[in-house]
């Protein structure tokens, strides 16, 4: 099996190509990590990451510069896929920093900032715990695991059916969402340790279509 980490210029690929082949070496699967900025890679592979950090903006313009954007479309539709941070983020339909910006609109919904006037420090850093629901992902994961955050705007999507964890800041906000084939984090798992690396684990294992 061989997993491709989508490189288009954004995103903490080193740590996540880490991460990724301890989670390879924990679950027993034969499986390859590479990282690709070939799109016919990215078609080939059997699972697909979706990294992303910064503005979601910048994420979204450096992918359709880097030609993956029909790339990361197709995957998203027909494979396991797995979206980390702003590669969340980018998913949704727009985002309200840098006075606004356009996501590839895969999920409906919107990126939002915290409300700093809340007292809230922004952005969100450091562990938080995490509560979700009966996923494949957080197989073996208990409930207010923590994981490592680090962000200043939140994801709000149209149908909360796609919410699968959530986390407290000022409120509750959206730590997960997923479907069928595909899942993301706002929380960096490759960053976050024991769990982060479980759930790693879970994605190499997964197998949507016997969910």
């Amino acid at each position: 099996m061989q997993i491709a980490i989508v490189d288009y210029g954004r995103g903490n690929l080193h740590s996540v190509h880490s991460g990724l082949e301890k989670a390879v070496e924990l679950s027993g699967v034969d499986a390859k990590v590479v990282l690709t900025s070939d799109p016919e890679v990215i078609a080939a592979a059997d699972k697909v990451v979706f990294p992303g950090v910064g503005a979601m903006g910048d994420c979204y313009q450096q992918l359709l510069n880097s030609n993956l954007d029909t790339a990361v479309r197709e995957a998203f539709k027909s494979k396991p896929f797995l979206g980390v941070c702003v590669g969340m983020q980018v998913l949704f339909e727009t985002g309200e920093e840098n006075g606004g910006s356009d996501g590839l609109g895969f999920v409906k919904g919107k990126v939002v900032k915290f409300a700093a006037e809340q007292g809230l420090k922004v952005p969100h850093m450091g562990w938080n715990e995490v509560f979700h629901n009966d996923h494949p992902l957080f197989e073996g994961i208990p409930q207010a695991a923590r994981f490592y955050f680090v962000h200043s705007y939140k994801v709000q999507p149209a149908d909360i059916a796609v919410q699968q964890a959530h986390c407290e800041y000022g409120g509750q906000f959206t730590a997960a969402v997923g479907a069928d084939n595909w899942f993301a984090t706002q929380f960096h798992p490759e960053k976050s340790h024991q769990w982060g690396l479980k759930l790693l684990s879970n994605f190499v294992k997964w197998n949507p279509a016997k969910s």
